[in-house]
């Protein structure tokens, strides 16, 4: 049963402990071959009302979309934080994600109290921070971050299809599907892919020039303007 008290209750904890400004902090996009990992920042108001009560992945793509805009609407304040797919292939995937995080906070307009996250450990935030199995659905806040995460990478990946067609990336979003392992041993990899993973690693390059920024500070910018992008479209 969805339960505002429930879904709330470890900001309410940390609440009454003092702690005013709470961030929620969690990612999409560990798991594909291609892409950015994403991660988002979510502060709400200590009077919020719960509009969310389970992780992203159990939502369908329709009613995501529109918790996300809900979201932006009702927070203090969101961040949304990037890594590229060549920090990937230099930093590892958890540390990456790491450094997506650290961008989102970076990216929002207050500076957390506190933070809660999806079981993701940040040195930098240790003392103040809440790493925990399933955040995204025991914590409003991490549930909502969940959602942004997802839907902003979602929608890049979407846009990234029309940059690179052939490889299905508005269909699978670079996960390691059966159709998109085919495409890259068809096609060759792309300049999104990640070179470092398994499916990936020793595949020819794709041939021909594709117009898509090669480093890494130029990408971050495109997917910044994506999420722009899409914030319009709301």
């Amino acid at each position: 049963m969805d339960d505002p008290e429930v879904i709330l209750s470890i900001e309410k904890s940390l609440w009454n402990k003092g702690y005013k400004l709470i961030a929620g902090i969690d990612e999409a996009g560990r798991g594909p071959l291609a892409g950015p990992v994403v991660a988002a920042a979510v502060v709400f108001p200590q009077n919020v009302n719960p509009f969310l009560f389970k992780d992203s992945k159990k939502i369908n793509e329709r009613k995501r979309k529109e918790l996300f805009f809900r979201i932006f609407e009702t927070a203090i304040s969101v961040g949304v934080g990037f890594a590229d797919s060549t920090e990937i292939d230099e930093l590892n995937i958890y540390r990456a994600t790491i450094l997506a995080a650290k961008r989102a906070v970076k990216e929002l307009s207050v500076e957390p109290d506190f933070f809660i996250t999806d079981y993701l450990k940040i040195p930098e935030f240790a003392g103040r921070i809440l790493p925990i199995p399933k955040g995204d659905e025991r914590s409003f806040s991490c549930a909502c971050a969940s959602v942004v995460a997802k839907v902003t990478r979602d929608y890049i990946m979407e846009e990234l299809s029309k940059v690179f067609p052939g490889y299905g990336f508005e269909r699978h979003k670079g996960y390691p599907t059966k159709a998109h392992v085919k495409a890259i041993k068809e096609l060759g990899i792309t300049p999104i892919h990640r070179r470092s993973f398994g499916k990936v690693s020793g595949e020819r390059e794709r041939g021909g020039g594709d117009s898509f920024p090669l480093p890494a500070e130029e990408r971050l910018l495109y997917y910044k303007e994506k999420l722009q992008e899409l914030l319009r479209r709301g």
